[in-house]
């Protein structure tokens, strides 16, 4: 089911990422239909248990889609990104996304989960 605050965020952006952030969140919303949705760090983000799996969000340039574990995909298209194991790729129009990979990386992210939240926990009992 589509919820209404991700979409209002398609509209946050420059018009011609609107179309791209609804196409990703269609595509989200239908390959992990158990994953919760969320507005996280100003951004729409799709959990399983606790764990983040996948996210976009705006920027002037392009609409950056991001996979928390999307470095263990072994797939090219999805560049490194940050220090742990998240991999992204950017779009500036809905027809630059290529569906076929899109929905290849999506069924991956449902089942190479990265214990985000197994390493938050950890680090608190550390402090």
């Amino acid at each position: 089911m589509s919820d209404p605050t991700i979409a209002g965020y398609a509209a946050t952006g420059p018009a011609g990422h609107a179309a791209v952030c609804r196409l990703l969140q269609s595509e989200i919303e239908r390959a992990l239909p158990k994953a919760a949705a969320r507005i996280w760090h100003a951004m729409p983000v799709w959990f399983l248990g606790g764990n983040p799996i996948v996210g976009y969000k705006i920027t002037s340039r392009h609409v950056n889609l991001l996979f928390w574990n999307g470095q263990a995909f072994a797939d090219c298209g999805l560049t490194a990104a940050g220090k742990f194991k998240a991999a992204q790729v950017h779009y500036t129009d809905a027809a630059q996304v290529d569906i076929k990979a899109l929905r290849r990386w999506l069924k991956r992210s449902g089942t190479h989960i990265w214990d985000y939240e197994g390493m938050r926990a950890a680090a608190g009992r550390r402090a």
